[in-house]
């Protein structure tokens, strides 16, 4: 089936497009930068062919709940939301990479990776239903990756509330990781058929196929919902999985809805356990909690719980450290000088003891000067150096060599702190998030090929290089 040309990228004052980075049915997703904060982001876009009063309602419905749920660490991040001047209505998100849903069907991804990532989507998940909100298309490729390699939910386009979730009409489902119920039309979707669909993902990132894709055989979607209809959960088939997450995985994909984990939560549970047994650290569930400074949710645990130190009078349990109370005339502040308080006159030695004193505050008023002029000035080296030290660095020097069918760009490291990353943007639609100084484009002879190369550290973008063009021989 040939596959369509995507749509023109609207103009959306403020923001500048770049390129293409993606196709689906309903709508395209583009690269822009935005001017003011700066910094890249993906916008997508609705078909105009398809933009009726109830697709625009769908969106609306999709901008409200992101923003409801985009401020959990694993749920893609939704910046605003609007309508272009030619009708269409976009979301602008973080920018994201889908390297995931390509990573785990070109290479065995290691065990404790994949249970890192489950629990954190599974922490999603769970949050999304005590907001109330069913996802209702789970699966691989919509846990996009953050600059930083945090996996991050996406795609809350078919989402509903769970008050609707028994009569509302799916639009649009993933056969591979839909539960047996929604493929019957038994239901639009439940907690216990998103249970189903969370477990199907996590299996498909562990086997790099989906849980009822028989290689080898027909897999069309007929063959597809029988298999997953009888649901026979073939082993995984990697010698390195304990037998303990196949069990949970079959556990969770099991036909009947009350024979699964009754939650994300507890499903989340089970991976956790499966982490200790394979002697990682748990990866932290992060579900939030009404009163976050009281937190005492016993269900949540410990990984998970605001804890205060034990101690003192307080209902938290944290101890609060009480200021002394000093009583007049206990201390001096430093270069006050003391003085009798008795009227007649004092005697020589006490006299002398208090000159004696005097020149041992006055003494002490200059140390203390004096270490407060140095303090200064070593806060003064630190902010300078700290300011150099937070400039972004920028890409200078791209070179450039051919292959028989690509062109490998490179440049050397302008000064990258740890966690920085680059960005990568080529004419030819290509972009990459990446820490390596080297990347590869695949050209045709005669096809002039351009990159640019920018500098992200901590969300932010620096200045990017100028563009690097070449005609590529072959």
């Amino acid at each position: 089936m040939a596959r369509r040309l995507p749509s023109q990228p609207p103009v959306l004052p403020g923001f500048s497009h770049v390129h293409i980075l993606g196709s689906g049915g309903f709508a395209d997703v583009f690269l822009y930068e935005q001017n003011m904060p700066r910094r890249q982001v993906a916008v997508k876009v609705m078909l105009s062919e398809i933009v009726n009063d109830q697709v625009r309602q769908m969106f609306q419905a999709e901008a409200n709940l992101m923003a409801q749920l985009s401020a959990h660490p694993s749920i893609l991040t939704v910046y605003q939301a609007g309508v272009s001047a030619d009708g269409r209505p976009y979301l602008v998100m973080e920018l994201c990479s889908p390297s995931l849903s390509e990573r785990y069907r070109r290479e065995r991804i290691p065990v404790p990776d994949i249970l890192q990532i489950a629990v954190r989507i599974g922490s999603a998940v769970e949050t999304a239903h005590r907001a109330g909100v069913l996802h209702r298309d789970i699966k691989p490729s919509n846990i996009l990756l953050t600059a930083y390699g945090h996996p991050v939910l996406s795609d809350f386009g078919i989402a509903s509330t769970l008050s609707e979730s028994g009569h509302r009409e799916a639009i649009g489902m993933s056969i591979p990781w839909s539960a047996p119920e929604v493929l019957m039309d038994e239901t639009s979707g439940t907690v216990a058929s998103e249970v189903w669909s969370l477990a199907a993902t996590v299996y498909s990132l562990l086997a790099g196929r989906s849980p009822f894709e028989v290689p080898g055989e027909s897999n069309k979607s007929t063959d597809l919902i029988g298999r997953i209809n009888r649901a026979k959960v073939q082993p995984i088939g990697r010698s390195d999985v304990p037998a303990s997450l196949e069990k949970l995985l079959q556990k969770a994909m099991s036909r009947k809805p009350d024979g699964r984990p009754t939650s994300a939560l507890e499903f989340v549970r089970g991976l956790q356990a499966i982490e200790s047994e394979l002697g990682v650290p748990q990866t932290p569930v992060e579900v939030a909690v009404d009163d976050w400074a009281l937190a005492t949710v016993g269900d949540l645990g410990d990984r998970t719980r605001i804890r205060g130190v034990a101690g003192a009078n307080h209902p938290s349990g944290a101890r609060l450290r009480k200021r002394r109370r000093f009583s007049p005339g206990e201390y001096a502040p430093v270069g006050t000088v003391l003085r009798e308080t008795d009227p007649s006159q004092p005697s020589p030695s006490t006299k002398s003891a208090l000159r004696g004193r005097g020149m041992q505050v006055l003494a002490w008023s200059l140390i203390v000067s004096a270490v407060l002029v140095v303090a200064l000035g070593v806060v003064a080296t630190i902010v300078l150096v700290r300011s150099n030290s937070d400039r972004i660095p920028r890409v200078t020097d791209i070179q450039a060599q051919q292959s028989i069918d690509s062109i490998e760009f490179s440049w050397s490291n302008p000064g990258l702190l740890p966690g920085d990353s680059y960005q990568i943007s080529a004419n030819q639609g290509t972009s990459s998030i990446q820490q390596s100084s080297t990347f590869s484009v695949d050209a045709q002879p005669g096809e002039r090929v351009c990159i640019t190369v920018t500098v992200n550290r901590e969300g932010k973008t620096g200045e990017p290089s100028s563009e690097k063009c070449v005609e590529f021989s072959g």
